[in-house]
């Protein structure tokens, strides 16, 4: 029970790793509000969102789901609004709405470009400041999270779009962990790897990909959103108190194996 009493907001909520985490926030105490986006299926949206709500709820913790384009900076507003109003304060936010349509760099349309950056990126920004205005306003401190990834340090050919953002989500939480730390509000990090997610099953689905990871990582194994949790947690907890400003990798070694 790291996170007793406190209360969350955890975007890109309703699966993969968002589901993942909001769920380990509440099996930690937290009450847990989600944001997800109804995109094209709508239906099958809204019911993954309740599935995330009913996980957070089986361990006796209150949660709501509000649904919202996360690139549009109402969202946000509309977001911590309604997470104050339902549990009355805000200790914790996990920035971790994302996507990642792998793309060819030479002809990257421009609209899927101005997308991803608006999701990942300028969505990440709008989400932790009006979270820690939130934070601030409480006098309380707080501690905020976002979900960056390896692709922060390393390229790829068909992410030429992608990790750029994840690089500025890392940098964003290296400068917003200066601006927030006389408040109070501690700023980090997660920069997950190769995790078996909806944003990466196709790719991986491939056994010959499957055995290369399986063979690169030093662990052994792909990684499951749970692995990104516990860190994600620990990060939102007192144990973590005085770390800030910090990027932690969660990729099983993948990184550091390069020969």
């Amino acid at each position: 029970m790291l996170l007793e009493g406190k209360r969350a907001v955890v975007t890109g909520g309703s699966r993969g790793i968002g589901r993942g985490v909001a769920t380990e926030l509440a099996r930690q105490g937290a009450d847990v509000a989600i944001n997800y986006f109804a995109g094209a299926d709508a239906s099958f949206e809204a019911e993954a969102a309740r599935g995330t709500v009913a996980g957070i709820e089986a361990f006796g913790r209150r949660a709501i789901a509000v649904e919202g384009d996360i690139e549009d900076r109402n969202t946000s507003i509309d977001l911590v609004a309604k997470a104050v109003d339902a549990f009355g304060g805000l200790d914790i936010l996990v920035s971790n709405a994302g996507i990642c349509p792998f793309h060819a760099f030479l002809d990257m349309p421009e609209d899927l470009l101005r997308r991803v950056v608006g999701v990942n990126l300028t969505g990440a920004y709008f989400v932790v400041q009006t979270a820690a205005n939130q934070m601030k306003e409480q006098g309380a401190g707080g501690a905020i999270i976002a979900t960056s990834s390896i692709s922060a340090l390393v390229g790829g050919a068909m992410q030429t779009h992608y990790t750029p953002t994840k690089a500025g989500v890392h940098s964003l939480m290296q400068s917003a962990a200066i601006a927030l730390g006389p408040h109070g509000i501690r700023c980090n990090s997660v920069l997950p790897g190769a995790i078996e997610t909806d944003i990466n099953r196709d790719d991986l689905s491939d056994p010959e990909k499957r055995a290369y990871f399986n063979a690169r990582i030093p662990l052994g194994r792909l990684g499951d959103p749970d692995d990104v949790a516990k860190v994600v947690a620990f990060l939102a907890s007192d144990m973590a108190s005085y770390v800030t400003g910090a990027a932690l990798l969660v990729d099983g070694g993948l990184f550091v194996n390069l020969q």
